[in-house]
């Protein structure tokens, strides 16, 4: 996997290549994020805020909210650069919660280029990426497929 630079300048439609695989560096999420997160969402479900319940729950702890591991994703991908300037719209999203993160998990985000498709008329075209975000034991905790329009280099006139 390569590991872009942070300050990698947004690449265009016609500089991703299908096969193109890219790998974030890695977040711990804190009981802060959960917290946090709970009240800008709303979601207040014990399993996420409550100590005590989430013990007696198959999980015996408290589990981050699924969203919320999904939000850091999106946000550990954009700070690769990759998309800085270069994404016009976030398009479609297909995913799949697989294994729970914890308070303390250290999560990171493998992204691999599947699909292209011109969209002159849109100044530009979708790029279509594997994701799967990763815990500190390699386990895949979601994955899913992301959808987005990235700017053409040499706009349609």
């Amino acid at each position: 996997m390569t590991q872009a630079p942070q300050t990698q300048k947004g690449l265009y439609f016609e500089e991703f290549s299908e096969g193109l695989t890219l790998e974030t560096r890695g977040r711990t999420l804190t009981e802060a994020d959960i917290v946090n997160f709970a009240g800008l969402s709303g979601d207040f479900n014990p399993m996420h805020t409550n100590a005590t319940f989430a013990a007696e729950t198959p999980f015996g702890q408290r589990v981050a909210h699924g969203l919320l591991g999904l939000s850091v994703a999106s946000g550990l991908a954009y700070q690769m650069g990759f998309l800085e300037g270069t994404v016009i719209a976030f398009t479609g999203l297909e995913w799949k919660f697989r294994e729970p993160i914890f308070i303390g998990d250290t999560i990171r985000v493998q992204v691999k280029v599947v699909k292209k498709r011109a969209m002159p008329a849109a100044g530009g075209g979708f790029v279509t990426f594997d994701v799967k975000v990763v815990n500190q034991d390699d386990k895949v905790t979601q994955k899913g497929q992301w959808t987005v329009l990235v700017a053409s280099q040499t706009p349609e006139e």
